[in-house]
């Protein structure tokens, strides 16, 4: 379960298209359909905030 550095993620994993982000003020969310790739581009993002609004938020 790879933690993060990041000012709004402490946690971010993957499982069979399920993406779940561990947000420092609301917890848990947990997106589905997520692909792989997506995910490692994640982890590999400079800026976890700006990829997650960019890639992610209103898309799963």
């Amino acid at each position: 379960m790879p933690t993060v550095m990041s000012s709004a993620i402490t946690r971010i994993e993957w499982d069979s298209g399920t993406l779940s982000i561990w947000f420092r003020e609301s917890g848990r969310f947990d997106y589905y359909g997520v692909p792989e790739a997506v995910y490692r581009a994640f982890l590999a993002a400079s800026s976890k905030g700006a990829f997650f609004n960019d890639h992610i938020r209103d898309r799963y």
